[in-house]
Parts: C-alpha cells; sequence; structure tokens
C-alpha cells in the first residue's frame, strides 16, 4: 500500500490557497487605486444595466463637453478677430473727414495709405483659422477666403475710371460689393456667402463688407492714386468715411450677437458641469469601493500570504523521520 505523505497533501491545498490569495491581492490593489469595484457584475448584479446606463451618460456628457469646447474657441476667435477689426479702423473716419473739410491733400494721402494698409490687415484678419477650418469662410471651411487687396483696389479703381458720375460711381460700387454676381464675391471673396452653422459669420456680412468698402474708397483716394474723380467730388471720399463709420457701427453689433452666442455656449458648459455632477455621485454610489476599506483587506490578504509561505516552507522540510514522529 502506497502511502502519499501528508506534506504533499497540504502543500497542493495551500499551494491552490496562495494562488487564490495572489488573484484577490491584485483585484483589491486594483480597487484601492481606482475606487471602483474590480467585477460590476458580480457586485451590482441585477442593477448592473443601470450602471452601464449611468456610464453612457457620463461618456456623453465628456463628448458634449469636448464639442462645446471647439465651439466656444470658435466664438473666442470670432470675437477677438471682429474686435481687432474694429480697433484697427479706429479713428480714419475722423482723420479722412477732416482731411477732406480742410482740403488738405497731403493729408489725405497719408490717410489713404493708412487704409490701403488697414485693409491689408482686415484681410489677413478675416483668413485666420481655428484648426483646420478657415472661419470667415463660411460653409467652404477648407478655403482661405482672401489673397492679396490687389484685385479689390484694382476693380474699385476701374469702377472710378469709368464712371460718368458721383451717382453712376455709387451705383456701381454698391453692385460690386453687394450684388451676388459682383467682384466682391466672384472675384475678390473666396468662400461660401452661406453658412450651415448659425454661429459663424462670413466675410460677406454687411458690416464687413460696408467697412471694407468704404476703405476700399479711401485707400484710393489720395495723390498716389491720383484719381479725377475723386479729386473732383471730394464728397465721394467723404461719404465712404461716413460709411466706414457705420459700418463699424454694424460692427460692434455683429460683436454683441456673436458675445450673446459665447454666454450661451458658458451657460450650456455650466448646465454640464451640474449634470455631471449628480450623475457621478449617483455612479459612484452604485459602483464606488470605499479605498481605506479596500487597503485594509490587501493589508489582511498580505498578511495572510506571508503566513502561509511560511507554513508551506515549514512543510517542503518536513522528512520520513519528523512524519513517523
Amino acid at each position: 500500500m502506497r502511502i502519499i505523505p501528508p506534506n504533499s497533501i497540504v502543500s497542493a491545498s495551500f499551494s491552490q490557497s496562495v494562488s487564490d490569495l495572489r488573484a484577490r491581492a491584485t483585484v483589491v490593489s486594483q480597487e484601492s487605486v481606482s475606487g471602483q469595484y474590480a467585477d460590476l457584475t458580480a457586485h451590482l448584479g441585477g442593477r448592473i444595466g443601470d450602471a452601464m446606463m449611468g456610464r453612457k451618460a457620463l461618456d456623453d456628457i465628456a463628448n458634449q463637453r469636448s464639442l462645446l469646447g471647439i465651439r466656444e474657441g470658435r466664438l473666442d476667435l470670432t470675437q477677438k478677430s471682429l474686435g481687432g477689426i474694429q480697433e484697427r479702423i479706429s479713428g480714419l473716419e475722423v482723420q479722412m473727414l477732416s482731411a477732406v473739410g480742410y482740403g488738405d491733400q497731403s493729408a489725405q494721402t497719408l490717410v489713404a495709405r493708412d487704409s490701403k494698409a488697414a485693409l491689408s490687415d482686415i484681410f489677413s484678419t478675416l483668413n485666420v483659422r481655428h484648426g483646420d477650418r478657415f472661419l470667415f469662410s463660411g460653409d467652404a471651411t477648407a478655403t482661405r477666403p482672401f489673397d492679396s487687396t490687389e484685385q479689390l483696389l484694382d476693380d474699385v479703381r476701374q469702377i472710378a475710371q469709368t464712371a460718368v458720375s458721383p451717382a453712376d460711381f455709387e451705383t456701381q460700387l454698391d453692385d460690386y460689393f453687394n450684388s451676388p454676381t459682383g467682384g466682391w464675391q466672384t472675384s475678390v471673396y473666396q468662400g461660401a456667402a452661406t453658412a450651415t452653422d448659425p454661429e459663424s459669420v462670413t466675410a460677406v456680412d454687411p458690416a464687413l463688407t460696408e467697412v471694407i468698402s468704404g476703405l476700399a474708397v479711401m485707400a484710393l483716394s489720395g495723390q498716389d492714386d491720383n484719381i479725377s474723380l475723386f479729386r473732383q467730388n471730394p464728397d465721394i471720399v467723404s461719404g465712404s468715411a461716413n460709411r466706414l463709420g457705420s459700418g463699424s457701427t454694424a460692427l460692434t453689433n455683429l460683436r454683441t450677437d456673436v458675445g450673446v452666442m459665447q454666454e450661451r455656449a458658458s451657460k450650456a458648459q455650466q448646465g454640464l458641469d451640474t449634470e455631471e455632477t449628480i450623475l457621478n455621485g449617483v455612479y459612484n454610489n452604485m459602483v464606488g469601493r470605499d479605498q481605506y476599506d479596500a487597503a485594509t483587506e490587501l493589508k489582511q490578504i498580505e498578511a495572510s500570504l506571508e503566513a502561509a509561505y511560511t507554513l508551506t516552507s515549514r512543510l517542503s522540510n518536513l522528512n520520513l523521520l519528523n512524519f513517523l514522529r
């Protein structure tokens, strides 16, 4: 009859126990760090579906916050761009009206040069991008809205040189900037006139068009271009300065509209924060594991493992003489 030494039987039993303790230690260690039960199905039982719905709701909020952050970024950059344009044209209207009123050709030429530089700066500002999206291109978000100002100035110069009267000039200029078939939208602006996104601003917005049309005439009213129609009819230049002023007022109203949209986005963000706080509380109550309790259990497991290792070591040293005793 073959006798199986007791130490072999006991060793096998202890090996299984040690293996189980190790596995449990791994789980409890994870729970002590994460603050959640590792096996939610075992912990929650029939409530696992509710927990998963809560988790999905929290994930949805995270996605919404990400999209809202992009939206806020676009609005903020739009607001800063419009503010930069308004700051750049500040004072030009008064300077031109003063120069024309005093008949000071030298001063008018200086303002014309500054207007030309301002026009170039505005084109550069309206080419701003948020990520890969051109903000002022309407639905053509991948298209840069403007090149240089040369085409615009050439077109306005051509209108001034061919117009038979101040009234004819104003009519042609209005058609150029405001008609869908005018040169502004067909030759200069490269973006789309429409915008599916109701919060976007296109470069053909009336406020921007009014500012740019006023600047374009002012830019050509100096001695550098020496256009006879402007020289003989200073009221055209004064009118362009007034148009720049009314465009600046319209720009203020446009910035106010953008500000309202920024406020709405901010409130939407606050709403998501509140909703997330509530959902997090409910979800954590369902799946949360007290980290102090987990750490205490982990200490107990470690103590049990040490005892098991010590006993296993002693069993392995048993011999036949000790067994017979």
